[in-house]
């Protein structure tokens, strides 16, 4: 079976933001949604959520209900609540970070992908970085590595995807 990608929101918003805008790299978006058809590419529900926020009206929340909407799967699930209980687990004992890092870490989309990824031997694609030293906040890479979750970046999920835009 080939490997399957699980998409961070920081994945869509900073290549939204900065790099492959709508306007002026529309192929990476429909070359997202073909990766998907694809059954190469998903993300889940709190990502769409993050991504959407409180402005349905802007380009990518649009993109993301209008085009992308199916590949969003559901957390809702036992096998994603058991791999959540392990990554807070795993959080909130840890002592390196700072409590309000635990706090943050257990009510964002970040937790979740994390597990979900767990739970179905899924890659993670994030912009993140592993940062050993870090106390403030608790990076998807950090939680990756504890698991043993393979984690890479855009670019990299789109050459071993052999992805052309």
């Amino acid at each position: 079976m080939s490997e399957k990608y699980l998409l961070d929101a920081n994945v869509f918003i900073e290549a939204h933001r900065r790099y492959y805008a709508f306007d002026i790299a529309p192929s990476f978006w429909t070359t997202l949604q073909k990766l998907a058809e694809d059954e190469k590419i998903i993300s889940i529900d709190r990502v769409k959520g993050e991504i959407i926020g409180s402005d349905q009206e802007d380009l990518l929340g649009k993109w993301a209900n209008d085009s992308f909407s199916k590949w969003f799967m559901s957390t809702d699930d036992e096998k994603v609540f058991d791999a959540f209980g392990q990554v807070i687990n795993w959080a909130q004992t840890n002592e390196q970070f700072h409590e309000s890092a635990k706090s943050e870490f257990a009510s964002v989309a970040d937790s979740w992908l994390v597990a979900y990824a767990k739970a179905y031997n899924l890659t993670v694609v994030t912009h993140e970085e592993f940062k050993r030293e870090i106390k403030k906040r608790i990076l998807i890479p950090n939680v990756c590595r504890a698991f043993e979750i393979p984690y890479i970046n855009t670019f990299e999920m789109l050459r071993r995807l052999n992805a052309r835009i």
